[in-house]
């Protein structure tokens, strides 16, 4: 065996190394690495998207059901289409014109009254008029029925047809309960009037007692032909006889309309905190 030579300055190198190494051992760990600015960009965007669906969805309820949509058809006849008066004078126009002074924004009402429209007629003219999706409607029909004196057995049978399909189509109904003159005969009168009570009953549907109420007959509120009211006659029909009907109707739907939204609130609340990613520390 070869004995190497001992060389006595070898130590302060090896002494060096030694501090190095413990230095080097007293130091803490390396501080986790920052992320990169593409990975703080995607986490920005995604808890922006997130809050804006969470706030969405936390809106006040009452808040998005006032903002929401009410369609509102007038259905009917000439009474309904307002023959003899400006377009912006028939009951339809004024009507909308109340519910937005009272805080319906949304609230938009359709006139789909015809002049001379039997119950047969309107009856046949349902599919188009259903597209308009209406939540409520106003169904006053059955004048020019009477006054051509057809059977009240199929003016009601009609009316019964006209209410079932607008039901069946998600429409509340409010029906307008109608009078006509004693020159067909008491009987035939009496008939006709007890239509539309009856309906309403069987059926479920809110009436209008006489939608003319307080304006038939005054030769102050109707037109020459003591048949068809003025833009005055009118005005009273929609604020006495319409809207004390329609507004109760108004608020059920918004409640059900909030019901509605609540529901849908919790239930993109809860999905939203599903799939939100837990943040890690």
């Amino acid at each position: 065996m070869m004995n190497l030579p001992f060389r006595s300055h070898s130590f302060p190198a090896i002494a060096m190394l030694a501090a190095v190494m413990a230095i080097s051992g007293c130091q803490k760990d390396a501080e986790p690495t920052a992320p990169t600015d593409t990975q703080n960009t995607e986490t920005t965007n995604n808890q922006a998207d997130t809050e804006s669906v969470t706030t969405e969805a936390a809106a006040p309820a009452d808040q998005q059901v006032n903002s929401s949509p009410i369609t509102i058809l007038a259905l009917g006849d000439s009474l309904t289409e307002g023959l003899g008066v400006d377009k912006n004078d028939n009951y339809p126009a004024q009507l909308e014109d109340r519910l937005q002074e009272k805080g319906y924004d949304n609230a938009k009402v359709i006139n789909s009254g015809l002049s001379g429209e039997t119950s047969t007629g309107l009856v046949n003219r349902l599919d188009w008029v259903l597209q308009t999706k209406p939540d409520v409607t106003i169904l006053t029909i059955g004048a020019n029925d009477a006054i051509r004196g057809i059977d009240v057995a199929t003016i009601e049978a009609n009316i019964r047809t006209a209410v079932k399909r607008l039901q069946d189509n998600g429409s509340v109904v409010i029906l307008g309960g109608m009078s006509i003159y004693d020159n067909l005969g008491s009987d035939y009168v009496a008939a006709f009037s007890d239509i539309y009570p009856r309906v309403a009953k069987d059926m479920n549907v809110t009436l209008i007692p006489f939608f003319l109420k307080g304006v038939g007959g005054d030769r102050a509120l109707n037109q020459a032909d003591a048949i068809h009211p003025t833009k005055e006659g009118y005005t009273i029909i929609v604020n006495d006889n319409i809207l004390p009907i329609l507004e109760p109707k108004l608020s059920e739907l918004k409640e059900l309309k909030t019901t509605d939204t609540e529901n849908t609130t919790e239930t993109v609340q809860a999905e939203t905190t599903k799939n939100t990613p837990n943040e890690t520390t």
